[in-house]
């Protein structure tokens, strides 16, 4: 992937940005309204394809481009960013799998948004061992779940979803399970404090039957897909909605200040030395963080010794940092913080939203401990 391809895919994503996502990105948040215009301009521009291989239609890009993509819409708007994000770790899952040609052509057409289905209340951030069952029986599957959380729930053309395995004797086996399977319900619409277009809602399933060909892998086989495909796609994308929310909120808090006067001293704001280092702060953390993330970029691309481990920490880093940087941002924006036509007390919410989605920050502090000492993560 050359670098003129992806100037071209940020190119294409900006007219997109401009004219369907920051125009209609407060009614998305105010309302909760799945930004389905959004979704539909992308698909159009050829973007729910990114990561689709070239021989069904899509680009055939990967890791570094996908992220860019999110990085890039997160400024904007984290919901939309968040739905972009799961449909293209789906994706990656389902071209990985070599899942149904018809499927994989509809993604790369921007006919089709698929998302992750793998979070679960029995298994909290251990979403690699799934408490949810398959049986089989005559050629066919019957799965029952209690999912917690589905971004694009009730929007989503296909879950990539994950239940304990028919017979092997892995962790879990990943399905493709059609977004209007009988038997699926959404018990509760989302109503959350932060990414409130996103349609993250709890999903389950009762006796839902779906063909043994729907399997995506080995029976048994979804650990190594969520550790090799799923995770690194999820952890670079979910720490690039950060890093796009903190440079929002930078913009939003530096025009704040140079803006606001301060008429009995004949300044503004920003004319204040400590304003200014407190803007400082949220720069340096925001660079810091985008650094991380370009470093765990090359070294996946590299094949470096060090690139799990990147991948680990880049999460942790951004989810943690994005809430220190919009903390930063309420306090020196003050009262008009809490008026939503500033827009960065959406930053807030949206960073916290964002930050806790499993693997969360306690469980990666975990695993890279247990890497830095040498010791196996699982």
């Amino acid at each position: 992937m050359s670098n003129g391809t992806v100037v071209k895919v940020l190119a294409d994503l900006e007219s997109v940005v401009n004219e369907v996502i920051a125009p209609n990105a407060i009614d998305v948040d105010v309302t909760g309204k799945f930004p389905r215009a959004a979704l539909d301009a992308l698909g159009k521009a050829g973007l729910l394809g990114l990561v689709s291989a070239t021989e069904v239609g899509g680009l055939g890009m990967g890791h570094r481009a996908a992220t860019l993509v999110v990085q890039r819409i997160a400024r904007e708007c984290a919901s939309t960013a968040m739905i972009v994000a799961m449909h293209y770790a789906g994706a990656a899952v389902i071209e990985a799998a070599n899942g149904p040609r018809e499927v994989r052509e509809a993604i790369a057409a921007g006919r089709h948004l698929t998302t992750l289905a793998f979070s679960e209340a029995g298994s909290r951030s251990n979403f690699w061992a799934p408490v949810s069952t398959a049986a089989g029986s005559n050629g066919a599957v019957t799965l029952n779940a209690k999912k917690s959380w589905a971004t694009s729930a009730n929007q989503a053309d296909s879950y990539v979803w994950s239940s304990r395995p028919l017979g092997g004797s892995g962790a879990s086996t990943i399905w493709l399970v059609p977004g209007n399977a009988t038997g699926l319900q959404i018990p509760a619409p989302f109503n959350g404090l932060g990414l409130r277009g996103n349609n993250s809602s709890p999903v389950t399933a009762t006796n839902v039957s779906i063909p043994r060909t729907a399997m995506l892998g080995p029976d048994g086989g979804g650990f190594d897909i969520m550790m090799g495909v799923v995770l690194p796609y999820f952890n670079l994308m979910n720490s690039a909605t950060s890093v796009g929310i903190m440079e929002s909120a930078v913009a939003k808090t530096a025009a704040h200040v140079k803006s606001t006067q301060l008429e009995h001293l004949g300044q503004t704001l920003a004319d204040l030395p400590t304003i200014r280092a407190y803007i400082a702060r949220m720069q340096i953390k925001t660079d810091m963080v985008k650094a991380l993330l370009m470093d765990t970029l090359d070294a996946l691309e590299q094949n470096r010794p060090d690139a799990m481990l990147r991948v680990l920490e880049i999460k942790a880093a951004s989810g943690d940092t994005a809430s220190e940087v919009t903390d930063i941002a309420m306090r020196v924006c003050g009262g008009a913080a809490f008026r939503k036509e500033l827009g960065v007390e959406r930053n807030f919410r949206d960073a916290r939203a964002a930050s806790i989605m499993a693997p969360t920050a306690d469980v990666l502090f975990d695993f890279i401990g247990k890497a830095v000492c040498g010791m196996p993560l699982f």
